[in-house]
């Protein structure tokens, strides 16, 4: 059995939404225990109004929750019970195998680095994003838990990434890129020159097909991309802007008269297609790579629909034993020194 435990309190939504998406997963999934993490009393008289199995379902209480305009560190020293502080004890404890939370991300990082606690010799855990791509998705690490990096931590993301998008994502010899501002080796800042020389020299970097552009990580021509969470925020922001933006446009060109009404008509099927492959809820969340458990940050507007794929891609994870993997890789990096 893998044992999930989501924290239904922190998201934007109501805690009926998450619980609807958490259980929808349990009825479908068999190898799944659930822990809903959450105010008892809400959460109960939510399950009263549905079947579940009771078997594989239990409810942690956790009363408190850090707001997304709290400080993480301050709010986690604070708040004792709050659902982040129980989610990630549980893990730190083996009670569980993944924890999921739609929560501020800078404290379910936060826990799961203070709580969790870092594989030996990960000095910097990233997020790791999968981005829409035109054959599937290309996984975009870090997207925002470390702005300040070195060479020698892009290298680590690059090796994580490499092992998720093979074990996780299923894409054989995946192809690793650096994000750049150009694909010439000798350009970019101080980092990027010397990250570039960096993973080109390590063998364990199986495929390591050079820098990319941003334009580059819709295409098909890479699996990982690697780059320091500044950047990486800067990237996953704008293109969750400019995906709204374009959006927008084109519901109000569908409705400026009765032939643009019809048209939208005709191509929703196609058009329903479009808007599944840019849409955040099909990949439920970001792993924290590099922590020693499985942590998923989920989006805080998540709905139904990204728990449900969030708790998917928990058990996933688990499953492929993401967190040996790594560990067995940084132990290879360790004989090597």
């Amino acid at each position: 059995m893998y044992r999930i435990a989501v924290d239904v309190m922190s998201g934007e939504k109501e805690p009926a939404e998450l619980i609807t998406g958490a259980l929808k997963a349990l009825e479908e999934e068999a190898e799944i225990e659930l822990t809903l993490i959450g105010e008892y009393d809400i959460i109960s008289k939510e399950l009263a109004k549905t079947d579940f199995d009771s078997k594989r379902l239990k409810i942690e209480r956790a009363d408190q929750i850090i707001t997304m305009d709290e400080s993480p560190i301050k709010a986690l020293r604070k708040k004792k019970n709050a659902t982040v502080n129980v989610g990630a004890a549980l893990l730190k404890e083996s009670k569980i195998d993944a924890f999921i939370s739609p929560g501020n991300t800078g404290s379910v990082m936060a826990a799961g680095l203070l709580r969790v606690g870092r594989i030996k010799g990960v000095s910097r855990p990233p997020i790791a994003i999968q981005f829409p791509a035109v054959n599937g998705s290309t996984l975009v690490l870090d997207n925002g838990a470390n702005t300040d990096c070195s060479p020698e931590n892009l290298l680590q993301f690059a090796l994580m990434g490499q092992l998720y998008a093979e074990n996780v994502m299923k894409i054989k010899n995946p192809r690793v890129a650096l994000l750049n501002i150009g694909e010439e080796k000798r350009k970019g800042n101080n980092l990027t020159k010397e990250s570039y020389k960096v993973l080109n020299e390590d063998q364990r970097i199986k495929n390591f097909i050079g820098n990319v552009e941003g334009r580059d990580i819709f295409s098909e021509q890479v699996d990982v991309v690697v780059t320091d969470g500044f950047v990486g925020n800067v990237v996953l922001k704008t293109t969750e802007g400019a995906a709204s933006f374009f959006l927008d446009l084109i519901k109000e060109s569908f409705q400026t008269n009765f032939r643009s009404k019809i048209a939208a008509l005709l191509i929703k099927p196609y058009l329903k297609k479009v808007l599944n492959k840019i849409d955040y809820r099909q990949y439920g969340g970001a792993p924290l790579l590099g922590v020693n458990g499985v942590v998923i940050i989920s989006h805080g507007s998540s709905d139904r629909t990204a728990i449900y794929n969030a708790v998917k891609a928990a058990k996933n994870t688990v499953q492929e034993d993401i967190v040996s993997l790594i560990k067995t890789e940084l132990e290879k990096n360790e004989e090597l020194e």
